[in-house]
């Protein structure tokens, strides 16, 4: 090989070189032992920057604080990593989308794992909790559900004609009343006593009936 193809080469390789005895330890590692001290569940912050001496032993790493953890070279340095930990949770998501007012059915329903951290409000953790429950408003496919999500399935409609109930003491009265909004049990809904016309507001029973204050 000549002597100018030979000197192209040596400056060739030269760089890599360099690169592969680089004086700083990787930040990826510095992470990776980090991650690894709280179980493998969680997420370190650092710098992409960050320009800590090459450790020639492998890393050490222990948990510090709930937070924190400290990494060490045995050769020298140490450094305190912010970790927040992961913390997975069995939640109920939807396997496809549903419109607002949608009774949910079990095909529309699944569970997943979810880190618990990033989870806002009480959500549900059966599929049980939800079937049968109507949707409040149009969810999309993978959405967690929650509480908030979800109304009972409407057995009173508005318009519809009710039967009013009060009870005191033992004795209980019944007229008729229409009902003026939509409302499943337990929930409270407006009605119209049909005889003096007055407006009232009660809860609804089981069997439909509005359970209204004497």
């Amino acid at each position: 090989m000549s002597q100018p193809r030979r000197l192209l080469m040596f400056l060739l390789v030269l760089p890599m070189a360099w690169a592969s005895a680089s004086p700083f330890q990787p930040v990826e590692s510095i992470r990776a032992a980090a991650v690894a001290a709280v179980g493998g569940e969680g997420e370190a912050s650092l710098d992409p920057a960050l320009r800590m001496p090459a450790c020639g032993k492998p890393l050490q790493a222990r948990q510090s604080t709930a937070t924190t953890v400290e990494v060490s070279c045995p050769d020298g340095w140490r450094l305190y990593v912010p970790v927040r930990q992961r913390r997975s949770q069995q939640v109920v998501v939807l396997a496809r989308g549903v419109a607002a007012g949608e009774t949910l059915t079990a095909d529309a329903l699944a569970t997943a794992q979810r880190d618990a951290s990033r989870l806002a409000g009480a959500t549900l953790s059966d599929p049980a909790q939800a079937l049968g429950q109507v949707a409040r408003r149009t969810l999309v496919a993978g959405s967690v559900l929650g509480a908030g999500d979800l109304a009972s399935p409407r057995i009173v409609r508005r318009g519809d004609q009710v039967a009013l109930v009060s009870r005191r003491g033992g004795v209980e009265v019944r007229v008729a009343g229409r009902a003026l909004g939509d409302a499943g049990v337990d929930e409270r809904v407006s009605v119209e006593n049909l005889s003096s016309r007055r407006i009232l507001q009660g809860r609804v029973a089981p069997g439909g009936d509005v359970l209204v204050a004497p």
